[in-house]
């Protein structure tokens, strides 16, 4: 099994999930004692946020990919990238290093169609919501991303302020239930949490529509590379 790289800290809450993840997965793929050989870059995430909330993209992918090529040095043979909004400098990522990354909107997709879908709501940072970068990559594989026409100022404030802090809270987990039933008024036929920490609130028992959880779809795709 090849060494998988993370670029975590963004936040540590669900780069920990992450972690979870890569080792179940590992375990039950190959049985008995068998966790994943894994190595963890995880950043600071408040310049990281200050660079996002600057518009300084140049500077978080310089930042990011000096990560990655410290993974590949450490020797890293697959690199994920644990956060869907700093996807956005996942071609700074790339052009940095010569081992395969795995993009977090591949296997989200790959779910999705592989299930019947093709129109869904898009959940996630004010960054993932309103900036193409993501939606684009889910139209290349033929999906139509619907965000939410309001309150999208509040859902990004969950993140930032509560989930990333690790706090839980049942009034923000109604507010993106609501959302969530908004969404498939206007036609979502499933939900993307495209934030790897929303599925600390939001989960099949508490969606109006079927849940792709990202973290999770992710980590078990770089497994999946990994075992490759």
């Amino acid at each position: 099994m090849k060494t998988i790289g993370l670029i975590g800290g963004m936040s540590w809450e669900s780069t920990a999930h992450y972690y979870r993840v890569l080792n179940q997965q590992t375990a039950h793929i190959r049985g008995g004692l068998h966790s994943a050989p894994v190595i963890v870059h995880s950043l600071d995430f408040a310049p990281i946020a200050a660079m996002q909330s600057a518009g300084d993209w140049d500077g978080a992918g310089r930042q990011l990919a000096l990560a990655a090529r410290q993974l590949e040095d450490a020797g890293a043979e697959v690199i994920g990238l644990a956060t869907n909004t700093m996807h956005l400098v996942a071609d700074a990522i790339t052009q940095a290093i010569s081992v395969p990354f795995v993009h977090i909107a591949d296997p989200t997709s790959d779910a999705l169609l592989a299930d019947g879908f093709d129109t869904v709501g898009l959940l996630g940072t004010r960054f993932t919501m309103e900036m193409g970068f993501y939606r684009d990559r889910l139209a290349d594989r033929g999906l139509t991303a619907l965000v939410p026409d309001v309150d999208r100022t509040n859902l990004n404030a969950i993140i930032y302020e509560e989930l990333c802090r690790g706090i839980v809270s049942e009034p923000s987990r109604k507010i993106y239930v609501a959302a969530i039933e908004r969404l498939a008024a206007r036609g979502a036929q499933a939900v993307i949490l495209g934030c790897t920490e929303i599925t600390m609130l939001i989960d099949d028992s508490v969606s109006a529509l079927p849940v792709y959880d990202t973290t999770d779809l992710h980590a078990k795709a770089l497994v999946a590379a990994a075992l490759a």
